[in-house]
């Protein structure tokens, strides 16, 4: 199957949502939320990823994680991840309450595709203080990919991980997790990066761009969100409206897409310096906003 074959399949089963120029959107991608090892990339950000995630649930934003979340390649099993990131999860679990979190996996949290995977590990967990299950995120469900609709001008936008135009991490997920986690990780330590990451290999991640460009134009221009590569982007009008949310493992930040009042914007939450040395947590605009509106092919 192609990776145009993929990318159609998950446009076709994607879970459609539909939106109006008063929705909130937040889309972040590639959390990589680890066990909190050496090997645990998500570690470094966790505190700007949870004040960000703080900052959209008190204004109301829809949460949408385009895969790679969870770090189950690196580690055997979600409990390990989610005793080490437990606060995160916590908040997740008030999204997914007021029905406000949408999940996408992607190929390192490919498991989340089988229901009953997510039902047994996902579902519910166990707390030692009480000495039995509490639920988490009952009747959750991951899909392959979204479809945000407009319910005035019918604007579709389509959002996945990516990873249907990388045919190795797609199709040879399973042969990539056991290299990750049987060679890489115990690597990673010395700096050696993983190879078969478009994260890491710049001709891959152009590769993988084109193919999804390829499909942007073979389907009216449909604006599409994706993650995968790491690398953000932000098209003009005009241009190919291929964006990319980046990734939450980016060196001292984070990057995310929101979609609010209609307009579309690529944000940073990173950690500044007052001029009195005290530190925060801030949100940098880094593109945009621009009108959703104007995306729309003439």
């Amino acid at each position: 199957m192609s990776s145009n074959s993929r990318l159609n399949r998950a446009y076709k089963n994607a879970k459609s949502i539909a939106f109006d120029d008063t929705s909130k959107f937040i889309f972040f991608s590639d959390c990589h939320r680890g066990d909190n090892s050496f090997a645990d990339d998500f570690a470094n950000n966790r505190n700007i990823y949870f004040h960000a995630l703080n900052h959209y649930y008190r204004e109301g934003f829809h949460y949408c994680e385009l895969g790679d979340g969870d770090e189950l390649w690196e580690n055997l099993h979600f409990e390990s991840i989610f005793e080490a990131h437990k606060n995160v999860f916590q908040l997740l679990r008030r999204y997914h309450l007021e029905n406000r979190l949408h999940m996408v996996w992607g190929n390192h949290d490919m498991v989340y595709r089988s229901k009953d995977h997510v039902e047994k590990h996902l579902y519910h967990y166990f707390e030692p203080i009480e000495g039995k299950d509490k639920e988490l995120f009952e009747n959750i469900q991951y899909h392959e990919a979204l479809v945000l609709k407009h319910s005035q001008t019918g604007q579709e936008i389509f959002c996945a991980h990516g990873h249907q135009a990388d045919w190795w991490n797609y199709v040879c997920w399973r042969i990539g997790r056991f290299l990750v986690r049987v060679l890489w990780k115990p690597l990673q330590v010395w700096g050696i990066a993983d190879p078969t990451s478009p994260a890491k290999n710049y001709k891959e991640l152009i590769r993988i761009e084109k193919r999804i460009k390829r499909w942007i134009l073979g389907h009216d221009l449909k604006i599409t969100i994706a993650g995968h590569t790491h690398r953000p982007r932000f098209p003009e009008p005009g241009q190919i409206p291929f964006f990319n949310d980046g990734s939450c493992v980016h060196p001292r930040s984070i990057t995310g897409i929101e979609i609010e009042n209609g307009r579309i914007s690529l944000i940073k939450w990173h950690i500044a310096t007052k001029p009195d040395g005290t530190l925060q947590i801030v949100r940098v605009l880094l593109e945009g906003p621009e009108k959703l509106i104007d995306y729309i092919q003439k």
